[in-house]
């Protein structure tokens, strides 16, 4: 029997679980981090545009890799063509840089569980 006027402290720490064993899984997700960057910065993704008449390979770390441009499908000659080479170039960069984000965060929020909230570096930052 125990006595009046006690309690007893439920198992677990009160509902805060393990600590050592809470911190040892955080350091994995930041070790799972920093290999998810390593990676994301070798990774490639490529993007056309203009129906094949510019593409463009990023990496994961949103670093342009190459820029082709598909000579069969340029006039030089023709000044509208040019302000369309242009326009293309920039929707191509754009939406190289637009898959490769999100590229990063889907890998990121796989670690995390979505803990990052969007936040750069995840958890706010406090993992890295």
């Amino acid at each position: 029997m125990k006595p009046k006027g006690t309690s007893r402290k439920p198992a677990g720490g009160g509902g805060m679980g393990n600590p050592n064993a809470m911190m040892a899984q955080l350091q994995k997700m930041q070790d799972d981090m920093a290999e998810a960057q390593k990676q994301l910065e070798t990774e490639t993704l490529e993007v056309s545009v203009g129906g094949g008449a510019i593409s463009v390979v990023v990496t994961g770390h949103q670093r342009i890799q190459s820029i082709q441009i598909n000579k069969e499908a340029i006039d030089l000659e023709d000044e509208e063509w040019l302000e369309d080479l242009q326009d293309l170039l920039v929707a191509a960069f754009n939406q190289a840089i637009e898959q490769s984000q999100a590229m990063a965060t889907e890998r990121m929020e796989a670690i995390t569980g979505g803990l990052g909230g969007g936040l750069p570096g995840g958890l706010g930052g406090l993992l890295g």
